[in-house]
């Protein structure tokens, strides 16, 4: 039995049709790479021999009446890919921008939560001759980095890649559903040593507390949460979205990180600060004080914790939208990241992990809705604007099931009070930016996929 960790199962709790916890994974294809030419029979019977070798793609949630802590994963018996696998067109001319609201409308439906808990569509009709796969998979049972490693588990660095070894790719959930009886006595065990958890987590928390936020309040730490600008993107959202991507070459982003001396984490945000100035500008709503962005954070290096999905942490970060000077920009980034990644690290990397185990899938519902109803997020101090992700690729380029990829979009979730979600991923030698909002907020997401591309190229020519 593989119990979901709390963390993992957070994600199903704080979930509602409007605030949908799935990412999603949009990728471009050339099929003329594919051994013997493409056709979308020989993709899907690929596939599924793939999907045969991974368990984590085959198991679904079971969560009785008896089981009174978190859901577990088990074998899906009736798993059948044709549940899964979706063959569709985009609308005539076939553009970006129709594949981007198409992709709008699959990210905006939720995930069947009595199957395995992913979808995959292959999309043609392309005006490039290409084809397109969007995969979607609920945050429950991946991560930033998760994701990538499970999806790259059908990927390989040549078109006739052969399959991964099973043995390879072990996960928890490839078992039958548990008897009531003994489901109902692991969570009696669980549920007894809470007490004793929260006894060992409480002193070290209560330690914490005063060190983290003091350093925060004295300038020595990260940005301070509900102290953001309030914008248009900061409200209650709906289950709508929109999406808009695009790519950069990272040479370029190298180039700035060397230029100025920073990480490449500094050099991505100091892309994103120049084009949320840009666009805020154009929307007559560019804020006097900087924003503040959740950058998410993989510790799989550093966690101890050998269960779960999600071993992710998160830092606030400030975003000097304000600063006219791109190089400014750049170095006040820089400073402020390496305060925020300090403070970070005076926290346990399994802190939000051990602490998550508590969460109440009831109580998180119920308040995530009174939260939504209630509008909740326009009547307080905005937490933070946005969110932003940097996640690593592969550095050679990738074959999808035999077609070479030749763009691999991340689309984040959106919550509540924080309506926009950008997502870097370099791979292959380029990196790819992908943009999701919720659609009332920010209709139109391509102004700031070309303001990203502008932001770029104003930091090359600003270079020291």
């Amino acid at each position: 039995m593989w119990r979901l960790s709390g963390l993992d199962a957070s994600f199903l709790y704080l979930e509602t049709p409007a605030q949908l916890l799935h990412v999603c994974g949009l990728l471009t294809l050339d099929p003329a790479t594919v051994p013997g030419g493409y056709d979308f029979g020989t993709l899907k019977r690929s596939l599924a021999e793939r999907v045969a070798a991974v368990p984590a793609f085959r198991r679904k949630l079971y969560n009785p009446p008896l089981n009174l802590t978190h859901p577990v994963w088990v074998r899906d018996s009736d798993f059948d890919l044709e549940r899964h696998l979706h063959h569709i067109a985009v609308p005539a001319p076939g553009g970006p921008a129709e594949l981007a609201e198409l992709c709008a409308h699959i990210a905006g439906q939720p995930l069947d939560r009595s199957r395995p808990l992913w979808e995959m569509y292959v999309i043609d009709g392309l005006a490039d001759g290409g084809i397109a796969v969007l995969a979607k998979l609920h945050h429950a049972s991946v991560d930033g980095v998760s994701g990538a490693n499970l999806l790259s588990y059908l990927a390989g660095l040549r078109p006739d890649a052969p399959l991964l070894d099973p043995a390879e790719t072990a996960d928890g959930g490839d078992q039958p559903p548990p008897s009531q009886w003994s489901l109902l006595g692991s969570s009696v065990r669980t549920v007894a040593a809470r007490p004793v958890e929260l006894a060992r987590l409480l002193p070290g928390l209560v330690r914490m507390v005063p060190r983290w936020v003091g350093r925060s309040l004295q300038g020595k730490g990260m940005a301070t949460p509900f102290t953001a600008p309030r914008t248009s993107l900061n409200g209650t959202i709906t289950g709508h979205r929109s999406v808009a991507f695009t790519q950069v070459e990272l040479a370029d982003l190298k180039a700035v990180k060397t230029a100025f001396g920073v990480t490449m984490n500094d050099a991505v945000l100091a892309m994103c600060s120049g084009a949320l100035r840009t666009f805020l500008a154009a929307r007559e709503e560019l804020p006097a004080d900087p924003l503040v962005a959740t950058v998410p954070v993989s510790v799989h290096a550093r966690s101890e914790r050998e269960v779960g999905s999600n071993r992710i942490s998160a830092f606030f970060a400030s975003l000097p939208t304000h600063v006219a000077d791109p190089a400014a920009r750049v170095f006040m980034i820089a400073e402020n990241n390496r305060l925020s990644k300090a403070h970070h690290h005076t926290l346990d990397a399994d802190m939000l992990q051990d602490w998550a185990q508590f969460a109440a899938g009831t109580t998180f519902g119920l308040a995530v809705r009174a939260y939504s109803a209630l509008r909740l997020a326009e009547r307080h101090p905005v937490i933070h604007n946005l969110v932003i992700s940097n996640v690593p690729g592969p550095a050679k380029p990738l074959y999808l099931l035999g077609a070479r990829v030749t763009g691999f979009y991340p689309l984040g979730p959106v919550f509540h009070g924080a309506g926009l979600n950008v997502t870097v991923l370099s791979a292959g030698g380029r990196t790819n930016i992908g943009l999701l909002a919720a659609r009332e907020l920010v209709p139109d997401l391509w102004p700031l996929a070309e303001a990203m591309r502008e932001s770029l190229r104003e930091l090359l020519d600003f270079r020291p």
